[in-house]
């Protein structure tokens, strides 16, 4: 999991995984007010979550970017550098969508919780 990390790109890697702990810090602290029975703002938590997404695709663009202006300064390539370059490039994507998602799950619990109570 660590050399997904790495792969990644630790810059990108590092700030999708602040909007990760900060995804789950507001969930909790939005969970803990409707336990109480105060309002709470939980539509946040959704966009924390799309937020990590867009810094995802961002830093896979930018790893393109990068690729793509070394290829074109080399000018050959070999296809199997090339496909393992497109790989690792979508690991912040992937990493995005992954935080995206559990932001949703968890906007989806709290809205669940705010309509029972």
């Amino acid at each position: 999991m660590t050399d997904l990390f790495y792969m990644g790109g630790p810059l990108f890697m590092g700030i999708i995984t602040i909007i990760l702990i900060a995804t789950v810090t507001v969930a909790i602290i939005n969970y803990l007010r409707l336990k109480k029975g105060q309002n709470a703002n939980i539509t946040i938590v959704k966009e924390i979550g799309i937020f990590g997404l867009i810094v995802g695709i961002f830093g896979q663009t930018l790893g393109l970017y990068s690729a793509f202006s070394i290829i074109e300064q080399t000018e050959t390539v070999a296809p199997g550098l090339l496909y393992s370059g497109l790989k690792v490039s979508s690991i912040t994507t992937i990493y995005g969508l992954m935080i995206c998602l559990i932001a949703y799950l968890l906007y989806l619990g709290l809205r669940y919780m705010d309509g029972v109570s």
